[in-house]
């Protein structure tokens, strides 16, 4: 059958972080958390109905910081989704946490519950680090939190920021080297971007805030590599690092091969193919509008937009660049993209991307310009 992947959106933040563009909410104890679970867990049985048969092959509790969930509700839904989609092999279920939410039980919790992977928002060791980044949690926590998911989990990856203010190489490479001593089998090393609105962006509009120029923070970049490639781990894509295909993430393989994923909680984003095409969902994004939304019509989802063969070909040029693997020419083949295109042919020449008879990818430096690349292949079959 057709793999699916389930994404859960869990607004609830304790704090949130100043670098922060997701759609979360500040926790104050909300009494209607009980009943945002219970919305979730109907707007699966939703989207089955329209989905129709599938084969589960992931389920990724996001956020906000869904390790403020209760256990009893991750293992609802978990249990939600294993019914609806029966599975064909084993399941992949990650599930987003803080330092701050590591307690022995309560990490013992997701586990039971079925969590298989934990996600660990470590974002950096150094306690000054960390007080830039907003974070609740100090250097002692992250240590602590890191050691004890890897007691309860059967694989760990974990988060964590570069390219902060007069960063330099051999800053970052502690702090890589600070995440490999608990022998995580995944880490995700994202630069630090400045997104709008958020209140970084504010601090570098005051000119308090001035992260490194691009030849620093490419610097960065390589260091990553260099760093994480010789501790055994494959950069399988821009921000993903693996200690082997095993320990890749299966659910964001799905995001980056096109492939069908369900997205519930508020604000969260899904890819369907249903009878009319490829189709983008996107739930109410505010926690009332969106248990309104799965009590009105039964799924969560306010915008469901079919996409042109043009906007889908494109977006899979996107996602699919990202990743070592690359994407087929075929699945591109709408934006007037071939082996032959005299674009790709001149990108390949500068060493930013490879092709083949069958498929395009990004090398290890196309990646590091991604942008770059897309949007010249994009402009190429116009």
């Amino acid at each position: 059958m057709t793999p699916l992947a389930v994404y859960i959106h869990w607004p609830y933040c304790a704090r949130i972080c100043p670098y922060c563009d997701f759609n979360v909410v500040r926790d104050r104890g909300q009494a209607d958390q009980g009943a945002l679970a219970e919305a979730i867990v109907r707007d699966l049985e939703g989207q089955a109905a329209l989905l129709g048969p599938r084969a589960l092959v992931s389920i990724f509790f996001g956020g906000g910081t869904p390790s403020l969930m209760t256990p009893d509700w991750v293992a609802r839904i978990i249990e939600t989704a294993r019914g609806l989609w029966p599975p064909q092999g084993e399941v992949e279920i990650s599930l987003e946490a803080n330092p701050t939410d590591a307690e022995a039980a309560r990490f013992a919790g997701f586990a039971k519950a079925g969590v298989t992977r934990l996600s660990l928002g470590v974002q950096a060791f150094d306690d000054a680090a960390l007080k830039l980044l907003g974070r609740n949690h100090d250097a002692g926590q992250a240590h602590s939190a890191a050691a004890l998911a890897r007691e309860h989990f059967t694989q760990l990856s974990v988060d964590l920021i570069y390219a902060l203010p007069d960063q330099t190489p051999e800053d970052w490479t502690a702090e890589i080297e600070a995440a490999l001593a608990f022998n995580p089998d995944h880490i995700s090393p994202y630069q630090l971007t400045i997104e709008p609105g958020t209140a970084f962006d504010r601090a570098v509009t005051r000119g308090t805030l001035t992260p490194p120029g691009p030849d620093d923070a490419a610097a960065l970049y390589e260091t990553t590599q260099t760093v994480l490639s010789a501790a055994g781990f494959d950069a399988y894509e821009v921000s993903n690092h693996a200690r082997g295909a095993a320990a890749r993430s299966r659910h964001n393989l799905a995001y980056w091969r096109g492939e069908d994923y369900v997205g519930a909680g508020p604000g969260a984003h899904g890819r369907l193919t249903l009878a009319e095409g490829r189709a983008a969902t996107y739930a109410a994004p505010k926690v009332g509008d969106y248990i309104a939304a799965v009590n009105q019509s039964g799924v969560g989802f306010v915008t469901r937009e079919t996409l042109t063969l043009r906007e889908a070909a494109l977006e899979r040029l996107l996602m699919g660049l990202r990743i070592d693997e690359g994407v087929a020419w075929s699945e591109v083949a709408s934006l007037g993209l071939c082996r032959s295109n005299s674009r790709a042919a001149d990108l390949a020449s500068l060493g930013l991307i490879n092709v083949d008879d069958d498929r395009l990818s990004a090398t290890s430096a196309g990646r590091a310009v991604l942008d770059r690349v897309i949007a010249e292949l994009a402009d190429a079959g116009r």
